[in-house]
């Protein structure tokens, strides 16, 4: 008797560290589900094409992946607090509706950015289909081909983003060839050209407005 009235408190123990579990995992889940995983990479690349090292460290380009996610996605947003926040909280709603609603939206955003070849190449992996509508593929098999679609432009963004820094360190390195200076280091000098080019043409704005707009 005495053990069987010591099993719901264990079976709680446990539903409460599943829970905890899974509260650590959600914001990971959820920032895959939107712009950060471009804007994150596109930004890391950039960093590294310019040579500045931990420059800007990473907290300051999370913070500004989150920041410009928060831009991109603010329509999503908005429609997620007027048609699911706003009416949980206000009591018309039940939460495993609201919670429907707000993930057909960021499904409806996933959609728009992933590419029909990865879409249908996930849905064959899983078995299922043919779907007459992008809309009708289901959410566990838009997101990896979501994940999927968002690195593959990440990285061809990310290439137009290195190549002029990339010339620029091979002009500097063939000038210092050709002037005799072998044991100068071609970062050493080109590490200023990159910077003050960046800066001239006001390189951050180029950037963060053409990764928004990347998401059309």
């Amino acid at each position: 008797m005495n053990e069987t009235l010591a099993l719901p408190p264990l079976a709680t123990s446990l539903q409460i560290l599943l829970l905890m579990s899974a509260l650590t995992l959600l914001p990971a889940a959820l920032l895959m589900m939107t712009a950060f995983t471009r804007i994150a990479i596109v930004l890391a690349i950039l960093r590294q094409a310019l040579g500045l090292g931990q420059s800007p460290p990473n907290q300051i380009l999370v913070g500004t992946a989150l920041l410009l996610t928060i831009f991109v996605m603010r329509p999503q947003l908005d429609r997620i607090h007027a048609q699911a926040w706003t009416p949980m909280v206000a009591g018309s709603l039940p939460a495993e509706q609201a919670l429907a609603r707000a993930g057909t939206e960021l499904k409806g955003f996933m959609l728009a950015q992933t590419r029909s070849r990865d879409l249908t190449r996930f849905a064959e992996i899983a078995g299922g289909g043919p779907y007459a509508r992008p809309v009708d593929v289901p959410l566990a098999v838009v997101l990896p081909a979501f994940v999927a679609s968002e690195l593959k432009t990440a990285l061809e963004i990310g290439i137009v983003v290195y190549l002029p820094f990339l010339i620029i360190d091979l002009i500097v390195a063939s000038i210092l060839m050709a002037m005799g200076m072998m044991m100068v280091s071609p970062a050493t000098v080109s590490l200023p050209v990159k910077i003050a080019l960046f800066v001239a043409v006001d390189g951050w704005t180029l950037v963060l407005g053409s990764l928004a707009r990347s998401f059309g």
